[in-house]
């Protein structure tokens, strides 16, 4: 979207990310901090002026509002530039006045290789370099605690700046003029200025030396797990900025991965729609699992068996469809008063209900996440005969609650109904178990899982076929389509040259498609009918398309999907189909996954495209 150049834009979501698998920061186009939870993703918002405007706020108002950011104000200010380092989560963000005078501001939280071991400190870097001219600068700094409430105190150090209220802190050590730095002075940019954002620890060494060394060691780190990736030939930079993101969304110290960085962005303009991602779904941990695993980026879905573990033995009866990034951690929802929300839309909402809800795909998501550490020969830990036992637990509770009436995968809070979709991954997990079993040489148990497989396939598909509508249904005896059948022939339970789920594509083709873009659905539902399409669903429809061998009509669709990515790569939860605005929380692991999934099955091989000429 086009930007004033005095940067004076109402908000929009076109931010960058950077993290280190433990924390992160959102930074828009004029290298300011508008969302950074402290000190992990669940946490405290220090900055969070992304949720505390209305349309039309000036970023540079001195008044209470233009709190809860980090910004280097340019004097006149006249042109912005921003991009990744490379293929790396490290961003750069030029600034230019009306002289021409420019400057650089390096982003990153350090990660790298350390004494056999992840460095990934609770620290962000940011570098100001000047590259033409001296810019005139002001540095503003103004976190706030607990979700917009408290403004800190602010206490000053040789070379730090303290932020201290309701007994939280927070730190600023940097090589830049403090005093100037403490009271927002103007002053000439003459030299390159370290900030490092973190805990209240002393920093033992020239900052501007450490910084330099953990830049070095971060884009190492960076470019050297890209270059592993198994991209597709096509749409290469693409992927692997999904694929870079998708790794930030994971927490690290648990295995667990967040749904997005972000709470309450709203679906779309004036609905209460606005919910809290920073979570762990299992669904969503499927599949951002999935994604990285077909670009053999296994190591994900390993660390994510260890979290699934730890939940299983807290929920031994039922999973819940979502946990804290900490097994055990409470996430009760409540309002967040002070924070007025995305262009002032709120309610901001901190936690989230649905994790008392009763979704009953979650036994088939974690299965499948698990499925490829039985096959998968270059794992140097596969799965073994005790993971499968802990997996068969899961599977009792499939065959138990596959027929169960549940919320569904959209978590509608208003009604529970025996959703196709999670009849279906009951199913999924039945006949990953007997695969299992058999790759096991437990013939006894897949024989077991097998028998259940197929009963509950055999009534999922009389009782989700509606013939008056001549298409399967959202719910068993329903009559109403959502994208989520899409799936049917993804996960093996139809083929997609069924006459069934062909005449289901069409359906969606004619009823969900508004566009190039696909809605979940379009009946209403707790908060009427929904006003934007979600991103992930419409990937799910150029995979069906593909399947079915409409492969030039998918490709179309991809590219107008990938033309709807903010400046730097990057997708929210869905998008107004006729603007092609980002709605939703940001960035959003589910889009970025459906980029993936797509964007590999849509590609020509290395083979078709380099070597045969074609």
């Amino acid at each position: 979207m086009t930007r004033a150049p005095d940067g004076m834009a109402s908000p929009t979501l076109d931010l960058g990310v950077v993290g280190n698998c433990v924390l992160s920061a959102l930074i828009d186009r004029q290298g300011r901090f508008v969302w950074c939870c402290f000190p992990r993703f669940d946490g405290d918002p220090i900055f969070c002026g992304l949720l505390r405007g209305a349309p039309g706020d000036d970023p540079r108002d001195e008044g209470e509002r233009a709190e809860g950011f980090l910004s280097i104000d340019v004097d006149r200010l006249a042109d912005s530039n921003q991009s990744y380092v490379g293929n790396s989560a490290i961003l750069a963000t030029t600034l230019t006045d009306a002289d021409g005078q420019s400057l650089r501001i390096i982003d990153f939280a350090p990660r790298f290789s350390q004494y056999d071991r992840i460095f990934r400190p609770h620290m962000l870097i940011r570098r100001i370099q000047p590259i033409a001219g001296m810019c005139r600068i002001r540095l503003r700094i103004r976190p706030r605690f607990d979700y917009g409430r408290l403004k800190p105190r602010v206490s000053a150090g040789s070379n730090h700046l303290d932020y201290t209220a309701g007994g939280e802190s927070f730190r600023i050590t940097t090589d830049g003029p403090i005093s100037l730095i403490a009271e927002e002075r103007w002053f000439v940019c003459d030299r390159p200025i370290t900030l490092v954002l973190g805990t209240v620890e002393s920093v033992p060494e020239s900052i501007a030396n450490m910084a330099q060394q953990f830049y070095d060691r971060t884009i190492d780190y960076w470019n050297e797990w890209t270059r592993y990736l198994s991209v597709p030939f096509e749409w290469q930079d693409a992927v692997i900025r999904a694929a870079v993101t998708l790794k930030l969304c994971a927490f690290e110290e648990t295995g667990g991965i967040v749904a997005a960085m972000t709470t309450s962005i709203p679906e779309a303009p004036g609905t209460e729609r606005c919910w809290d991602y920073r979570y762990c779904w299992l669904r969503d941990a499927y599949f951002v699992v999935h994604s990285l695993n077909i670009l053999s980026a296994t190591r994900t879905m390993e660390d994510f068996i260890r979290y699934i573990t730890n939940v299983a033995a807290l929920d031994p009866e039922r999973l819940r469809p979502v946990y804290g990034i900490v097994p055990g951690t409470p996430m009760p929802e409540r309002i967040a008063p002070d924070l007025t929300g995305y262009r002032g839309i709120g309610p901001v909402r901190i936690g989230n209900l649905a994790d008392h809800q009763i979704q009953n795909d979650s036994y088939g998501n974690v299965v499948l996440a698990a499925t490829q550490m039985f096959f998968d020969r270059r794992l140097p830990v596969r799965g073994d005969v005790g993971l499968f036992r802990r997996l068969e637990m899961l599977g009792d509770r499939a065959v138990a609650n596959a027929f169960e009436p549940d919320a569904g995968l959209w978590e509608f809070r208003g009604r529970r109904r025996v959703h196709t979709h999670s009849a279906m991954m009951c199913w999924a997990a039945c006949d990953r178990l007997a695969k299992i079993a058999g790759v096991l040489g437990i013939d006894a148990r897949r024989d077991h899982w097998r028998e259940h497989a197929t009963r509950i396939r055999t009534r999922l598909l009389a009782e989700a076929w509606n013939p008056a509508r001549g298409t399967f249904v959202e719910s068993l005896g329903g009559s109403d389509l959502d994208a989520s059948l899409l799936l049917m022939h993804e996960v093996g339970l139809v083929a997609p040259d069924d006459p069934r789920f062909l005449a289901t594509v069409e359906a969606i083709g004619r009823e969900l498609v508004h566009g190039n873009h696909v809605f979940r659905y379009i009946a209403p539902d707790d908060f009427g009918r929904p006003k934007t399409a979600f991103t992930i669903t419409t990937f799910w429809y150029i995979d069906a398309l593909a399947a079915i061998g409409r492969t030039d009509e998918a490709r179309a669709i991809f590219e107008a999907v990938l033309a709807c990515r903010n400046h730097l790569g990057l997708l929210s939860e869905g998008l107004d189909p006729v603007t092609g605005e980002l709605w939703g929380n940001f960035p959003q692991a589910y889009s970025l996954v459906g980029l993936v999934v797509s964007a590999r099955r849509l590609s020509r091989s290395w083979e078709e495209a380099f070597w045969r000429g074609s």
